[in-house]
């Protein structure tokens, strides 16, 4: 991991081998400025969901960007765009979508699938069986989830998502709860 000011934001380099307590340490201690995240490594979801809670609990805007010229890399696939109906992206490692994922749009990860944006197409984490994998977003309104090998349905009375939310796999079955401001 890099952080470092540079003119308006702090550009932040994640490499892969950071824990999520690292990354909120160091944004603890940052100032308070936009926070520009490159991805270059194979980044857990729990140090992207840990550096999204940290920026949030400070209100400071995250924006993500894949390395220069590079759209894959390693176990990380950063889509730098909204995806619309009839779009898929797949991906053996994490997908991190930056922008929305419409209805009749697919997200299928071998890892997490983080989007900031509004989900409301099909998210499938842990596609290759990884039941630890996890989804998030920042509006999470998706009619069906798939983690690993299980299902879940959103009722059609279902809630408006209430702010940024994560869903993962306990005692078989997905859950979903909000994260951020200490919770994730």
């Amino acid at each position: 991991m890099r952080l470092r000011a540079t003119l308006g934001a702090l550009a932040l380099r994640l490499d892969g081998g950071e824990g999520p307590d690292e990354v909120r340490a160091a944004l603890a201690e940052a100032p308070a400025m936009p926070i520009e995240v490159e991805v270059a490594g194979a980044v857990d979801g729990a140090v992207v969901g840990a550096l999204l809670e940290a920026a949030a609990e400070r209100g400071l805007e995250v924006r993500f960007r894949p390395p220069r010229g590079e759209r894959r890399v390693f176990h990380t696939e950063v889509v730098d765009h909204t995806l619309r109906s009839g779009q898929r992206v797949e991906s053996a490692g994490t997908v991190v979508v930056l922008g929305d994922v419409n209805p009749g749009a697919e997200v299928v990860a071998g890892g997490d699938v983080i989007v900031v944006g509004k989900l409301r197409g099909l998210a499938h984490a842990g596609a290759e069986g990884n039941a630890g994998a996890a989804i998030w977003a920042l509006e999470l309104a998706a009619k069906q989830l798939r983690i690993a090998g299980h299902v879940a349905v959103a009722p059609e009375d279902a809630p408006s998502p209430a702010g940024p939310e994560r869903a993962r796999v306990e005692e078989g079955q997905i859950v979903i709860e909000p994260w951020g401001r200490g919770r994730g």
